[in-house]
Protein backbone atom coordinates (compact mmCIF):
# COMPACT_ATOMS: atom_id res chain seq x y z
CA UNK A 1 0.00 0.00 0.00
CA UNK A 2 3.05 2.54 0.86
CA UNK A 3 4.17 1.73 -2.69
CA UNK A 4 1.09 2.56 -4.51
CA UNK A 5 0.81 5.81 -2.21
CA UNK A 6 4.23 6.93 -2.91
CA UNK A 7 3.63 6.24 -6.87
CA UNK A 8 0.46 8.99 -6.77
CA UNK A 9 2.53 11.39 -5.36
CA UNK A 10 4.84 11.05 -7.97
CA UNK A 11 1.96 11.08 -10.21
CA UNK A 12 -0.03 14.02 -8.55
CA UNK A 13 3.42 15.83 -9.08
CA UNK A 14 4.13 15.60 -12.31
CA UNK A 15 0.33 16.53 -13.73
CA UNK A 16 0.82 19.60 -11.25
CA UNK A 17 4.01 19.93 -13.10
CA UNK A 18 2.51 19.83 -16.28
CA UNK A 19 -0.77 22.25 -15.04
CA UNK A 20 1.75 24.45 -13.92
CA UNK A 21 4.14 25.03 -17.17
CA UNK A 22 0.92 25.51 -19.02
CA UNK A 23 -0.19 27.74 -16.37
CA UNK A 24 3.44 29.50 -16.59
CA UNK A 25 2.69 29.89 -20.66
CA UNK A 26 -0.25 31.01 -20.33
CA UNK A 27 0.23 34.14 -17.62
CA UNK A 28 3.45 35.00 -20.28
CA UNK A 29 0.69 35.56 -22.85
CA UNK A 30 -2.61 37.08 -20.93
CA UNK A 31 -0.66 38.29 -18.06
CA UNK A 32 -2.63 37.63 -14.58
CA UNK A 33 -5.95 38.65 -16.90
CA UNK A 34 -8.16 35.96 -14.83
CA UNK A 35 -7.43 38.80 -11.79
CA UNK A 36 -10.52 40.57 -12.93
CA UNK A 37 -12.81 37.29 -12.54
CA UNK A 38 -15.58 37.96 -10.05
CA UNK A 39 -16.44 34.78 -8.51
CA UNK A 40 -19.60 34.05 -9.93
CA UNK A 41 -17.89 34.37 -13.73
CA UNK A 42 -14.77 31.70 -12.32
CA UNK A 43 -17.11 29.20 -10.96
CA UNK A 44 -19.47 29.50 -14.34
CA UNK A 45 -16.00 29.06 -15.91
CA UNK A 46 -15.20 25.65 -13.95
CA UNK A 47 -18.56 24.76 -15.42
CA UNK A 48 -18.08 25.03 -18.82
CA UNK A 49 -15.16 23.06 -18.56
CA UNK A 50 -16.43 20.05 -16.21
CA UNK A 51 -20.12 20.07 -18.60
CA UNK A 52 -17.60 19.95 -21.82
CA UNK A 53 -16.07 16.32 -20.08
CA UNK A 54 -19.33 15.34 -19.22
CA UNK A 55 -20.80 15.30 -22.44
CA UNK A 56 -17.52 14.12 -24.31
CA UNK A 57 -17.65 11.34 -21.96
CA UNK A 58 -21.26 10.65 -22.89
CA UNK A 59 -21.17 11.85 -26.79
CA UNK A 60 -17.56 10.08 -26.91
CA UNK A 61 -16.60 12.34 -29.70
CA UNK A 62 -15.11 15.38 -29.82
CA UNK A 63 -16.15 17.85 -33.01
CA UNK A 64 -13.38 20.95 -31.95
CA UNK A 65 -10.86 18.07 -31.34
CA UNK A 66 -9.51 18.86 -27.97
CA UNK A 67 -9.99 15.79 -25.47
CA UNK A 68 -11.47 14.86 -21.95
CA UNK A 69 -7.58 15.77 -21.10
CA UNK A 70 -6.75 19.27 -21.75
CA UNK A 71 -10.40 19.66 -19.89
CA UNK A 72 -9.17 18.28 -16.36
CA UNK A 73 -5.76 20.13 -16.88
CA UNK A 74 -7.85 23.78 -16.90
CA UNK A 75 -9.90 22.23 -14.06
CA UNK A 76 -7.01 22.50 -11.99
CA UNK A 77 -5.60 25.41 -13.29
CA UNK A 78 -8.72 27.02 -12.89
CA UNK A 79 -9.29 26.05 -9.46
CA UNK A 80 -5.98 26.89 -8.23
CA UNK A 81 -7.08 30.56 -9.59
CA UNK A 82 -10.22 30.37 -7.52
CA UNK A 83 -8.19 29.65 -4.56
CA UNK A 84 -6.43 33.03 -4.96
CA UNK A 85 -9.15 35.08 -6.31
CA UNK A 86 -10.47 33.65 -3.03
CA UNK A 87 -7.61 34.82 -0.92
CA UNK A 88 -7.25 38.24 -2.99
CA UNK A 89 -10.43 39.40 -4.15
CA UNK A 90 -11.08 40.35 -7.43
CA UNK A 91 -10.14 43.55 -9.04
CA UNK A 92 -10.49 45.92 -11.84
CA UNK A 93 -6.99 46.04 -13.94
CA UNK A 94 -4.43 43.33 -13.49
CA UNK A 95 -2.38 43.85 -9.95
CA UNK A 96 -0.02 40.82 -9.81
CA UNK A 97 3.54 40.56 -11.42
CA UNK A 98 3.90 37.01 -12.96
CA UNK A 99 5.93 36.24 -10.46
CA UNK A 100 3.57 36.97 -8.00
CA UNK A 101 1.10 34.71 -9.30
CA UNK A 102 3.44 32.28 -9.65
CA UNK A 103 4.04 32.52 -6.17
CA UNK A 104 0.25 32.33 -5.06
CA UNK A 105 0.32 29.13 -7.89
CA UNK A 106 2.54 27.46 -6.11
CA UNK A 107 1.33 27.88 -2.69
CA UNK A 108 -2.21 26.89 -3.40
CA UNK A 109 -0.70 23.45 -5.69
CA UNK A 110 1.15 22.72 -2.88
CA UNK A 111 -1.77 23.01 -0.44
CA UNK A 112 -3.65 20.53 -2.94
CA UNK A 113 -1.01 18.32 -3.03
CA UNK A 114 -1.09 18.13 1.02
CA UNK A 115 -4.85 17.79 1.31
CA UNK A 116 -4.67 14.76 -1.16
CA UNK A 117 -1.65 13.16 0.73
CA UNK A 118 -4.16 13.47 3.76
CA UNK A 119 -7.25 11.91 2.14
CA UNK A 120 -5.62 9.31 0.26
CA UNK A 121 -3.70 8.23 3.34
CA UNK A 122 -7.39 8.02 4.85
CA UNK A 123 -9.60 6.62 1.72
CA UNK A 124 -6.51 4.22 0.86
CA UNK A 125 -6.14 4.75 -2.89
CA UNK A 126 -10.25 4.32 -3.16
CA UNK A 127 -9.75 7.00 -6.52
CA UNK A 128 -7.77 3.98 -8.17
CA UNK A 129 -11.25 1.77 -7.77
CA UNK A 130 -13.13 4.39 -9.11
CA UNK A 131 -13.98 5.59 -13.00
CA UNK A 132 -13.11 8.56 -14.66
CA UNK A 133 -17.31 9.66 -15.13
CA UNK A 134 -17.69 9.91 -10.88
CA UNK A 135 -14.72 12.16 -11.02
CA UNK A 136 -16.34 14.69 -13.59
CA UNK A 137 -19.89 14.29 -11.47
CA UNK A 138 -18.22 14.82 -8.52
CA UNK A 139 -16.72 17.73 -9.94
CA UNK A 140 -20.15 19.41 -11.04
CA UNK A 141 -21.54 18.43 -7.74
CA UNK A 142 -18.67 20.20 -6.11
CA UNK A 143 -19.58 23.10 -8.13
CA UNK A 144 -23.33 23.31 -7.79
CA UNK A 145 -22.32 23.42 -4.32
CA UNK A 146 -20.24 26.36 -5.05
CA UNK A 147 -23.05 28.17 -7.09
CA UNK A 148 -25.20 27.99 -4.03
CA UNK A 149 -23.05 29.18 -1.87
CA UNK A 150 -22.48 32.03 -3.90
CA UNK A 151 -26.14 32.51 -4.01
CA UNK A 152 -26.04 32.45 -0.17
CA UNK A 153 -23.79 35.29 0.38
CA UNK A 154 -21.47 32.32 1.99
CA UNK A 155 -23.95 32.15 4.52
CA UNK A 156 -24.00 28.49 5.00
CA UNK A 157 -24.90 26.64 8.20
CA UNK A 158 -23.13 23.28 8.55
CA UNK A 159 -20.98 22.96 4.65
CA UNK A 160 -17.56 23.55 3.97
CA UNK A 161 -16.19 26.63 2.22
CA UNK A 162 -15.70 27.33 -1.31
CA UNK A 163 -11.99 26.94 -0.71
CA UNK A 164 -12.61 22.98 0.13
CA UNK A 165 -14.60 22.55 -2.76
CA UNK A 166 -11.94 23.89 -5.28
CA UNK A 167 -9.49 21.95 -3.45
CA UNK A 168 -11.78 18.92 -3.67
CA UNK A 169 -12.58 19.69 -7.89
CA UNK A 170 -8.28 20.25 -8.30
CA UNK A 171 -7.90 16.90 -6.54
CA UNK A 172 -10.08 15.20 -8.51
CA UNK A 173 -9.18 16.70 -11.70
CA UNK A 174 -5.77 15.69 -11.26
CA UNK A 175 -6.88 12.06 -10.57
CA UNK A 176 -8.89 12.19 -13.93
CA UNK A 177 -5.36 13.35 -15.36
CA UNK A 178 -3.80 10.67 -14.14
CA UNK A 179 -6.07 8.11 -15.00
CA UNK A 180 -6.44 9.06 -18.63
CA UNK A 181 -2.85 8.67 -18.63
CA UNK A 182 -2.35 5.04 -17.99
CA UNK A 183 -4.89 4.28 -20.79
Amino acid sequence: MCNKASNTEQQFRAVMKECRELFSKKLHDYGASWRILRPSSLTDQLFIKAKRIRSLEIKKESLVGEGIRPEFIALINYGIVGLIQLERGYVDSVDLSPEDAMALYDAHADEALQLMLRKNHDYDEAWRSMRVSSYTDFILTKLQRIKEIEDLAGNTLVSEGIDANYMDIINYAAFGVIKLSEW
